[in-house]
């Protein structure tokens, strides 16, 4: 059963959805709670913006660490152990929970809860790049309105029954703890624990920058954090490269020098990590810089300057070899896909257009042959018509027996055995025209045209005078 209860703070209202089973438990500072929390937007369909149940890792907080969403602290202060409570806190109360809210986000990915490495405050950052990075979260920045919290609280445990990390110091135990941690991590860089001398120069920054964001930016005390941080950093990044996290390196020194142009150990780290990437302007200019800043670097840019020059030289060949042996594969390549693609032919088999082209040039070889008899028999100053209509008549006459028009004379319409009966026509035709026996025949007179030759009082009609007459009348030509 749901219990609205009034906390007796402006702007909060508290409704119970699960009492505890303990007893309420007692809180000072230092006292570390352990707790899920739910964010909703306080419209008709109560739209979730976090949930650290779906990140599936419960939120931590020490009371009296100064949180900058200090109205959490009020309401765990008043739950019990075990118990489930939904919170409604007005706009006075929720003003900096998107920037809260962008830290758990990257501390739930594994990231660090703030970007330690871009030298401002948490407001400053906001305004200088306008974005937190998350749509949602800008949007709740541009017009703040109340929230509603879902929180469970799961073990609360004092100061005395947990280790405490820099995290969960106060400020003045962070400021002593930046020492120890930087000596730390020295001493691990000179054993060559670059990984582990990381971790420790991070704490150290992460110290450094929580209790930077309570200072003014650009005073006193703010500056002298900035050059603490400023040098972790650094240490930080001779790591890196160690490490061959070159761009890491790259993004970070620049970061110090944005804010800091006169960062001469920030110009040298930076030329070294883009040597190593093969920047080679990029890196001259770094170098030339850090003699412009500190001329007793005179001896140790010259000596940058000289590697560099001699890792280029090697880039470079390597490079040339590599493109040339690239070339020359490709060229390969391209020669044997030639050989191995097949010579294109036509849609007719090898076989067909030959017979084709040959019934062709029969069919034009045997009527030139038979123009050349005719005009061979006729002479020059004959017409060649009486004999060619003779032969050619034939020669139709024949293909009809054969089934073959005159127009069949490719392969597709006339069959070879056809084609061969038609070139022995051609042949006994030749013969019998150029033998001395055979003679034109005379045309004969009107009155034997006249005569019936079936009458039986007519003569007897000699073989020679029953040929038929193929012969042209005289007036055509």
């Amino acid at each position: 059963m749901e219990d609205i209860v009034m906390l007796g703070v402006e702007g909060i209202k508290k409704t119970i959805l699960h009492g505890g089973t303990r007893e309420k438990p007692k809180f000072i500072t230092g006292t570390k709670v352990t707790f899920h929390f739910r964010t909703q937007l306080c419209n008709d369909d109560r739209t979730v913006i976090d949930d650290s149940k779906k990140a599936g890792m419960p939120m931590e907080m020490v009371i009296g660490n100064m949180f900058k969403l200090d109205v959490w602290e009020t309401l765990l202060m008043s739950m019990h152990i075990g118990e489930v409570a939904e919170f409604w806190c007005d706009v006075i109360h929720t003003g900096l929970y998107p920037i809260v809210a962008k830290s758990l986000r990257r501390i739930a990915v594994g990231k660090d809860p703030v970007d330690w490495h871009i030298h401002t405050c948490g407001m400053a950052n906001m305004f200088a790049y306008h974005s937190l990075g998350y749509d949602d979260l800008d949007e709740l920045q541009k017009e703040p309105q109340p929230l509603n919290f879902v929180m469970e609280l799961l073990k609360v445990q004092q100061p005395s029954e947990y280790d405490r990390e820099s995290w969960a110091l106060n400020d003045k135990e962070r400021v002593k703890a930046v020492p120890v941690l930087h000596g730390q991590g020295n001493k691990l860089f000179k054993q060559g624990r670059y990984e582990d001398a990381t971790l420790k120069y991070k704490e150290a920054i992460m110290c450094i920058k929580n209790v930077q964001t309570k200072e003014k930016a650009w005073e006193a005390p703010w500056l002298k954090l900035e050059k603490m941080g400023n040098m972790l950093t650094l240490n930080y990044c001779q790591c890196l490269l160690r490490m061959e996290e070159y761009y890491e390196v790259i993004e970070h020194t620049s970061d110090i020098i944005n804010q800091h142009p006169g960062a001469m150990k920030a110009f040298y780290l930076r030329g070294k990590a883009h040597m190593e990437v093969w920047n080679e302007a990029e890196a001259k200019e770094d170098f030339m810089r850090v003699l412009d800043l500190d001329p007793g670097m005179k001896k140790t840019v010259k000596k940058e300057l000289a590697v560099l020059k001699m890792r280029m030289e090697v880039k470079n060949e390597e490079d040339r070899l590599k493109y040339k042996g690239m070339f020359t594969k490709i060229a390969r390549e391209e020669e044997s896909l030639e050989l191995e693609i097949p010579e294109q032919t036509s849609p007719e088999s090898p076989e067909e257009a030959p017979l084709e082209e040959t019934a062709e040039e029969q069919t034009n070889s045997m009527q030139t042959t038979l123009k050349q008899i005719t005009l061979a028999q006729s002479g020059p100053e004959q017409t060649p018509s009486a004999s060619s209509d003779h032969v050619i008549l034939e020669h139709n006459t024949f293909l009809s027996t054969q089934n073959v028009t005159p127009e069949q004379t490719t392969r597709e319409a006339a069959t070879p055995e056809q084609l061969n009966a038609v070139q022995i026509l051609l042949e006994q035709s030749t013969s019998e025209e150029t033998s001395p026996h055979h003679a034109t025949p005379e045309p004969t007179c009107p009155e034997q045209a006249d005569q019936d030759p079936l009458s039986s009082d007519s003569e007897q009609t000699t073989p020679a005078q029953m040929t038929p007459e193929y012969s042209t009348p005289a007036n055509e030509t």
